[in-house]
């Protein structure tokens, strides 16, 4: 079992998941890695601009642009973020962590 290096509330659909007993569940590690992907693509306002953007082109800057937010992260290996657009909605996101390998995190747009 790998060392608790970075702990976080878990939330899911925007929301803190909740115990039985009504107190935040805890993610650590890869789970809270994930989120934070999340947490800043919704942030930087490019999901905004990704939803609002039709052509092909533009999108896929918006995607690099994307990209190149992730990589910033220190836990993130440079050149291992994939990013796949599933619908105007939804993306995939894989990238390589220094510490526990590759994890992917779905974003709703």
């Amino acid at each position: 079992m790998s060392a608790l290096l970075y702990l976080d509330l878990l939330i899911n659909d925007r929301d803190f998941v909740l115990n039985p007993g009504n107190e935040p569940v805890l993610c650590n590690n890869s789970k809270s890695i994930g989120q934070d992907i999340v947490h800043t693509i919704l942030e930087s306002g490019l999901a905004t601009e990704l939803i609002a953007e039709r052509s092909p082109t533009l999108r896929g800057d918006i995607l690099t642009r994307l990209e190149m937010l992730i990589e910033s992260d220190e836990r993130i290996e440079p050149g291992t973020v994939v990013i796949t657009d599933e619908s105007l909605t939804r993306l995939w996101v894989t990238a390589g962590t220094w510490e526990f390998g590759a994890i992917s995190a779905r974003v709703e747009l």
